[in-house]
Protein backbone atom coordinates (compact mmCIF):
# COMPACT_ATOMS: atom_id res chain seq x y z
CA UNK A 1 0.00 0.00 0.00
CA UNK A 2 1.59 3.35 -1.00
CA UNK A 3 2.47 5.81 1.76
CA UNK A 4 0.21 8.37 0.08
CA UNK A 5 -2.90 6.38 1.09
CA UNK A 6 -4.81 7.90 4.02
CA UNK A 7 -3.57 6.83 7.44
CA UNK A 8 -6.24 6.38 10.11
CA UNK A 9 -5.79 5.79 13.83
CA UNK A 10 -8.87 4.40 15.56
CA UNK A 11 -9.49 3.37 19.15
CA UNK A 12 -12.21 2.32 21.56
CA UNK A 13 -12.59 1.97 25.32
CA UNK A 14 -16.39 1.68 25.49
CA UNK A 15 -16.20 -1.74 27.18
CA UNK A 16 -13.74 -3.55 29.45
CA UNK A 17 -10.92 -3.26 26.94
CA UNK A 18 -8.47 -0.91 25.31
CA UNK A 19 -8.52 -1.36 21.52
CA UNK A 20 -6.67 0.45 18.75
CA UNK A 21 -5.94 -0.01 15.05
CA UNK A 22 -3.93 1.65 12.30
CA UNK A 23 -5.37 1.60 8.79
CA UNK A 24 -3.61 2.76 5.63
CA UNK A 25 -5.93 2.74 2.65
CA UNK A 26 -7.65 -0.64 2.82
CA UNK A 27 -4.89 -2.36 4.80
CA UNK A 28 -4.89 -2.78 8.57
CA UNK A 29 -1.26 -2.18 9.47
CA UNK A 30 -1.58 -3.18 13.12
CA UNK A 31 -4.30 -3.64 15.69
CA UNK A 32 -4.53 -4.61 19.33
CA UNK A 33 -7.23 -5.33 21.89
CA UNK A 34 -6.25 -5.58 25.54
CA UNK A 35 -8.91 -6.69 28.06
CA UNK A 36 -8.98 -4.42 31.11
CA UNK A 37 -11.65 -3.40 33.58
CA UNK A 38 -9.89 -0.16 34.53
CA UNK A 39 -6.80 1.82 33.61
CA UNK A 40 -7.84 2.73 30.05
CA UNK A 41 -7.07 6.40 30.63
CA UNK A 42 -3.43 5.58 31.35
CA UNK A 43 -3.10 2.88 28.70
CA UNK A 44 -4.93 4.25 25.65
CA UNK A 45 -2.44 6.73 24.21
CA UNK A 46 0.49 4.52 25.21
CA UNK A 47 -1.04 1.69 23.20
CA UNK A 48 -1.62 3.99 20.22
CA UNK A 49 1.99 5.17 20.36
CA UNK A 50 3.21 1.57 20.53
CA UNK A 51 1.26 0.68 17.39
CA UNK A 52 2.57 3.72 15.53
CA UNK A 53 6.14 2.96 16.57
CA UNK A 54 5.79 -0.64 15.35
CA UNK A 55 4.35 0.58 12.05
CA UNK A 56 7.07 3.19 11.62
CA UNK A 57 4.67 6.15 11.53
CA UNK A 58 4.08 9.15 13.76
CA UNK A 59 1.09 11.25 14.76
CA UNK A 60 2.05 13.83 12.15
CA UNK A 61 1.37 11.21 9.45
CA UNK A 62 -2.25 10.72 10.48
CA UNK A 63 -5.05 11.88 8.20
CA UNK A 64 -7.89 11.26 10.65
CA UNK A 65 -8.81 9.90 14.08
CA UNK A 66 -11.66 7.44 14.58
CA UNK A 67 -13.21 6.79 17.97
CA UNK A 68 -15.90 4.53 19.38
CA UNK A 69 -18.67 6.66 20.91
CA UNK A 70 -20.64 3.84 22.52
CA UNK A 71 -23.01 2.93 23.87
CA UNK A 72 -21.19 1.21 26.68
CA UNK A 73 -19.19 2.15 29.75
CA UNK A 74 -19.71 5.84 30.54
CA UNK A 75 -16.20 6.54 31.81
CA UNK A 76 -14.55 4.56 29.03
CA UNK A 77 -16.48 6.39 26.32
CA UNK A 78 -15.55 9.78 27.77
CA UNK A 79 -11.89 8.79 27.92
CA UNK A 80 -11.76 7.86 24.23
CA UNK A 81 -13.85 10.77 22.99
CA UNK A 82 -11.72 13.24 24.94
CA UNK A 83 -8.53 11.69 23.58
CA UNK A 84 -9.83 11.79 20.00
CA UNK A 85 -10.89 15.41 20.27
CA UNK A 86 -7.58 16.43 21.78
CA UNK A 87 -5.51 14.60 19.17
CA UNK A 88 -7.60 15.95 16.31
CA UNK A 89 -7.37 19.50 17.58
CA UNK A 90 -3.63 19.29 18.13
CA UNK A 91 -2.94 17.71 14.73
CA UNK A 92 -5.48 19.69 12.74
CA UNK A 93 -7.15 16.54 11.36
CA UNK A 94 -10.77 15.35 11.49
CA UNK A 95 -12.06 13.17 14.31
CA UNK A 96 -14.93 10.81 13.48
CA UNK A 97 -17.22 9.25 16.04
CA UNK A 98 -18.47 5.76 15.19
CA UNK A 99 -21.23 4.02 17.12
CA UNK A 100 -20.80 0.44 18.26
CA UNK A 101 -23.86 -0.44 16.21
CA UNK A 102 -22.26 0.76 12.97
CA UNK A 103 -19.03 -1.02 13.87
CA UNK A 104 -20.88 -4.28 14.53
CA UNK A 105 -22.82 -4.07 11.29
CA UNK A 106 -19.80 -3.44 9.05
CA UNK A 107 -19.36 -6.37 6.68
CA UNK A 108 -22.99 -7.48 6.88
CA UNK A 109 -25.40 -6.73 4.06
CA UNK A 110 -29.16 -6.63 4.33
CA UNK A 111 -31.41 -6.55 7.39
CA UNK A 112 -29.89 -7.26 10.79
CA UNK A 113 -29.92 -6.13 14.40
CA UNK A 114 -26.83 -5.20 16.38
CA UNK A 115 -26.64 -5.65 20.14
CA UNK A 116 -24.24 -4.16 22.69
CA UNK A 117 -23.96 -5.59 26.20
CA UNK A 118 -25.66 -3.22 28.69
CA UNK A 119 -25.04 -5.52 31.70
CA UNK A 120 -27.69 -6.81 34.12
CA UNK A 121 -29.22 -9.05 31.43
CA UNK A 122 -29.86 -6.03 29.21
CA UNK A 123 -28.63 -5.05 25.75
CA UNK A 124 -28.66 -1.93 23.63
CA UNK A 125 -30.22 -2.83 20.29
CA UNK A 126 -30.43 -1.11 16.91
CA UNK A 127 -31.90 -2.55 13.74
CA UNK A 128 -30.67 -1.94 10.20
CA UNK A 129 -33.20 -2.26 7.39
CA UNK A 130 -35.63 -2.91 10.25
CA UNK A 131 -37.68 0.28 10.39
CA UNK A 132 -39.24 -0.37 13.81
CA UNK A 133 -35.77 -0.62 15.39
CA UNK A 134 -34.03 2.22 13.59
CA UNK A 135 -33.66 4.14 16.87
CA UNK A 136 -31.38 2.35 19.37
CA UNK A 137 -32.95 1.41 22.68
CA UNK A 138 -32.29 -0.78 25.71
CA UNK A 139 -34.03 -4.15 25.99
CA UNK A 140 -33.97 -7.24 28.17
CA UNK A 141 -31.82 -9.86 26.48
CA UNK A 142 -34.61 -12.39 27.07
CA UNK A 143 -37.31 -10.18 25.55
CA UNK A 144 -35.98 -8.73 22.32
CA UNK A 145 -38.44 -7.32 19.79
CA UNK A 146 -38.83 -9.14 16.46
CA UNK A 147 -36.49 -8.20 13.62
CA UNK A 148 -35.32 -9.49 10.26
CA UNK A 149 -31.86 -10.91 9.65
CA UNK A 150 -29.13 -12.03 12.03
CA UNK A 151 -28.38 -10.69 15.50
CA UNK A 152 -24.79 -9.41 15.65
CA UNK A 153 -22.94 -8.74 18.86
CA UNK A 154 -24.11 -9.51 22.41
CA UNK A 155 -26.10 -12.75 22.37
CA UNK A 156 -25.65 -13.19 18.62
CA UNK A 157 -23.01 -13.90 16.01
CA UNK A 158 -19.55 -12.34 16.05
CA UNK A 159 -19.03 -9.21 13.93
CA UNK A 160 -17.00 -9.35 10.72
CA UNK A 161 -14.29 -7.04 12.09
CA UNK A 162 -12.73 -6.36 15.51
CA UNK A 163 -14.05 -3.15 17.04
CA UNK A 164 -11.08 -0.83 16.42
CA UNK A 165 -10.57 -2.10 12.86
CA UNK A 166 -14.25 -1.52 12.07
CA UNK A 167 -14.05 2.01 13.47
CA UNK A 168 -10.96 2.69 11.36
CA UNK A 169 -12.59 1.42 8.16
CA UNK A 170 -15.75 3.47 8.73
CA UNK A 171 -13.66 6.54 9.57
CA UNK A 172 -11.83 6.16 6.26
CA UNK A 173 -15.15 6.46 4.41
CA UNK A 174 -16.42 9.41 6.46
CA UNK A 175 -13.59 11.69 7.53
CA UNK A 176 -13.47 13.88 4.43
CA UNK A 177 -17.09 14.93 4.98
CA UNK A 178 -17.15 14.96 8.78
CA UNK A 179 -18.18 18.28 10.31
CA UNK A 180 -19.37 17.23 13.78
CA UNK A 181 -17.01 16.52 16.66
CA UNK A 182 -17.36 13.08 18.26
CA UNK A 183 -19.81 12.97 21.18
CA UNK A 184 -20.66 10.10 23.54
CA UNK A 185 -23.71 8.00 22.69
CA UNK A 186 -25.45 7.33 26.00
CA UNK A 187 -28.70 5.36 26.09
CA UNK A 188 -29.40 5.32 29.83
CA UNK A 189 -28.62 7.52 32.85
CA UNK A 190 -25.28 7.02 34.56
CA UNK A 191 -25.17 4.76 37.61
CA UNK A 192 -25.78 6.57 40.89
CA UNK A 193 -22.29 5.85 42.25
CA UNK A 194 -19.62 8.06 40.62
CA UNK A 195 -16.44 6.54 39.24
CA UNK A 196 -13.56 6.40 41.70
CA UNK A 197 -11.31 8.06 39.11
CA UNK A 198 -13.03 11.00 37.44
CA UNK A 199 -13.07 10.86 33.65
CA UNK A 200 -12.28 13.90 31.49
CA UNK A 201 -15.07 16.41 31.04
CA UNK A 202 -16.52 16.55 27.52
CA UNK A 203 -16.91 20.14 26.35
CA UNK A 204 -19.75 21.01 23.97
Amino acid sequence: MPDTAPLILAFDTSAAHCAAALLRGDEVLLSALEPMAKGQAERLLVLCNELMDQAGVSVSDLDAIGVGIGPGNFTGIRISVSAARGLALGLGVPAVGVSNFDALRLGTNGPCACAVDARREMVYLQGFDNSDLATPQQYSITDLPPFEGPLIGAGGQAPAHPIAEAIARLTATRYQNETVRPAPLYLRPADAAPARDAAPVILP
